[in-house]
């Protein structure tokens, strides 16, 4: 089932998760009554997204390969793991920090559950902070 998702106001502490940062955005899905918590929604987002995606990152890994750029987030420090490419930073049931930082840039995706049983929403907010040129293209 598809269920429509929201911009809405980022509702996090940037400044605790990454000082600095210049892009940031949240989106929300309600999710009703459906039992999850935050490593299982973000895993559902990372991993399963559509094929378009994927293809993308294959094709960016590629191309910035030549240019040493990070192509996961392989060898950066995953105290909870990894999800896909995202080294998981803290976790909890209702919030999931992941990213890490790289020469061009520093990333965070927080996935965060809220509401009661019966209306479940899932709030992903992603928070950018760039070091070069680089890292704002």
């Amino acid at each position: 089932m598809k269920r429509a998702v929201h911009e809405v106001t980022p509702e996090v502490d940037a400044n605790a998760l990454l000082d600095g940062a210049q892009f940031i955005d949240a989106y929300r899905v309600e999710i009703g009554a459906i039992a999850l918590n935050a490593r299982e929604a973000c895993i559902r987002m990372v991993l399963h997204g559509p094929r378009w995606i994927d293809a993308l990152l294959r094709l960016r890994n590629i191309l910035v390969r030549p240019f040493g750029l990070k192509t996961s987030g392989e060898g950066a420090p995953a105290p909870h793991g990894l999800i896909g490419l995202l080294p998981v930073v803290s976790e909890t049931p209702e919030r999931l920090v992941a990213g890490f930082d790289d020469d061009h840039l520093d990333f965070r995706l927080v996935v965060e559950l809220a509401g009661d049983a019966a209306g479940r929403q899932v709030t992903s907010t992603t928070l950018v902070r760039t070091h070069n040129l680089l890292g704002r293209t």
